[in-house]
């Protein structure tokens, strides 16, 4: 009894020795966790403490550049230090209008310089290539003797090529070209459809009215021309079609103001224009950079009103309209609609 006593004692003892083994060993973890975050904070605390004066001549050097004045809000109290920061020269400086420097102003003056300078210089590319689209529709006219039947011009949307509509391209009142019209757009045809630029065809009347059929209103008559030269640029020509696009506008933008002779015949007209490459604000300059003969005015049209011509009724009033654009042409043809 007294042996197996003794031995249970020291199977007791034993156990109580292994339950406090190992029982405190997350404190080394603890305390490894401890001195990395010091050691974090120590870190963020000197970084945190910026050179005021190397800040200051940071803060002033970006004012300078891109003229915005740098501003400070603060809704907290004041204190000693904050009066003593106020009445620190930089930050009156600071508080400055910066238009007010003459180095941010000869800045500004300089860059817009420069942007002048890149929207000409483009504006002037791009005359020179349409300048040579004009030269050789130019030429492939002359083949045929049909130099007369156009005129050229530049806008802000690019190279206005303008096909005068009197009897040898469309009969009065009608939207079928004729024989002499299909050989003016047989002509500039093979150019355009050569051009990486988008076309835009433009018809036009004069302020005599239609006579009612086959079209009711000279809007409709405009369309038809537009979309006549389309077709026939799209369909015996080769231009693509993607490229091309129509517009019809009556009698509502007059080459010429009035009812003379003058105006009747310049205002009766198809435009072909080919569109500009360029961004709109570049492409704004062309008339500024386009040869002076591409841009002389015509100057409104003070004749009486002219008898009506191939149409039926009459029209006494004159356009409503406010805008006209360059062209200067003499023609000899009979007034028609």
């Amino acid at each position: 009894m007294s042996g197996g006593g003794h031995g249970g004692g020291r199977r007791k003892h034993h156990e109580e020795h292994e339950e406090h083994e190992n029982h405190e060993r997350w404190l080394v973890s603890y305390a490894d966790l401890v001195t990395v975050l010091m050691a974090l904070f120590i870190v963020m605390f000197a970084i945190s403490n910026v050179d005021t004066s190397k800040m200051k001549a940071l803060a002033a050097s970006l004012q300078q550049s891109f003229g915005n004045p740098i501003v400070t809000i603060d809704g907290g109290p004041r204190g000693p230090e904050s009066e003593t920061a106020a009445a620190d020269p930089f930050e009156t400086q600071r508080l400055a209008a910066p238009q007010d420097d003459p180095r941010v102003q000869a800045a500004v003056a300089f860059k817009d310089r420069q942007e002048e300078d890149r929207r000409r210089q483009a504006a002037e590319a791009e005359v020179k290539t349409l300048d040579g689209t004009k030269q050789r529709i130019q030429r492939a006219l002359a083949k045929d003797g049909l130099e007369d039947q156009v005129r050229f011009r530049y806008d802000e949307r690019g190279l206005v090529v303008t096909l005068v509509t009197d009897e040898v391209l469309f009969a009065s009142g009608r939207a079928e070209l004729q024989e002499g019209g299909r050989k003016v757009v047989h002509a500039i045809g093979p150019v355009l459809r050569e051009l990486p630029n988008d076309v835009l065809v433009e018809g036009h009347t004069n302020a005599l009215p239609t006579g009612g059929y086959p079209y009711a209103t000279n809007w409709e008559l405009s369309l038809a021309r537009a979309a006549s030269v389309l077709r026939r640029l799209t369909d015996d020509e080769g231009v693509p079609g993607r490229r091309l696009s129509a517009a019809g506008y009556g009698e509502q933008r007059p080459l010429v103001e009035g009812m003379g002779e003058r105006a009747l015949r310049l205002n009766r007209r198809v435009e072909v224009v080919v569109l500009s490459t360029l961004p709109p604000q570049d492409a704004a300059l062309l008339p500024d950079v386009a040869p002076a003969e591409g841009a002389a005015p015509v100057q409104a049209d003070v004749h009486a009103p002219a008898a009506d011509h191939g149409t039926s009724g009459s029209h006494g009033t004159t356009e409503p309209h406010g805008t006209t654009e360059p062209r200067a042409t003499t023609e000899s043809h009979a007034s028609a609609h």
